[in-house]
């Protein structure tokens, strides 16, 4: 699971980023667009121990804005202890109009797409709609809100018929508290794709994240770390009903 959020104290822009689990993420972009003036982009590598799988993930990710927007692109890839799967998002905001007074709108396009050793391959998706974001005057809290069509080829309902045409709504959201010591970030996904093997056609994800913010601590300015924890609560996604999965992770920004 992935968010950027950029953080600005001082005249001194941070970035810092957000995973979500291979088999939970989707979509994020953030607020690159918001601020034409930074020639600003962020990297980080994650690690997390899933407490009730007893497997690994970790996570790549980059965000990068431009005159016209923003990119986004994360990779996934579960261990236990080999590698058994990898989880690909690549997606876009454009803005072309960051000085117009309608700013805080973007059209967002985005492809999903994935292998696992157990289940082959993952249906590709694509994606494309409208985002809105916007932020407190500090960027201490940032938010965004998306409304996408979701083209997933291939998925059936449960009399055989394509089901390719979707819909997802995506919100996305971070807060900073105590000087940015601690980060309250995370997503929310609501979409619609028929499962006939387990009777379900929306599924509802979310993946709240607390992060303790390490290059806060005297003479660890240069200390890129961050230590926290992550809890995937989804309806309908890794099977039918509803299942809570937490994690321990650490971060290390770029």
């Amino acid at each position: 699971m992935s968010l950027v959020y950029i953080e600005i104290n001082c005249n001194i822009c941070r970035i810092n980023g957000l995973n979500h689990n291979y088999m939970s993420r989707f979509t994020l972009l953030l607020f690159g667009f918001l601020i034409p003036s930074l020639a600003i982009s962020a990297q980080n590598i994650q690690l997390h121990y899933d407490l009730g799988r007893g497997s690994f993930t970790s996570t790549v990710e980059m965000f990068k804005p431009d005159a016209g927007g923003s990119t986004y692109f994360f990779v996934d890839m579960d261990y236990n202890p080999r590698v058994t799967g990898a989880y690909f998002e690549l997606s876009r905001e454009l803005c072309f109009w960051k000085e117009s007074k309608a700013d805080w709108l973007s059209v967002h396009i985005e492809y999903n797409g994935g292998l696992d050793t157990a289940a082959g391959s993952y249906n590709n998706s694509w994606l494309g709609g409208l985002t809105y974001s916007g932020h407190s005057k500090d960027w201490s809290k940032t938010w965004s809100l998306s409304a996408m069509y979701k083209a997933i080829p291939g998925t059936r309902d449960v009399l055989g018929k394509c089901q390719m045409h979707n819909f997802q709504i995506t919100g996305v959201w971070n807060l900073d508290f105590f000087n940015h010591w601690l980060s309250f970030n995370g997503f929310f996904d609501l979409w619609r794709e028929h499962r006939p093997w387990q009777g379900t056609e929306f599924i509802f994800m979310t993946e709240p994240q607390l992060w303790v913010n390490l290059r806060n601590i005297k003479g660890w300015e240069k200390i890129n770390l961050s230590l926290g924890t992550e809890v995937e609560l989804s309806a309908n996604f890794v099977g039918k009903g509803f299942h809570a999965m937490p994690t321990l992770a650490a971060k290390w920004s770029f």
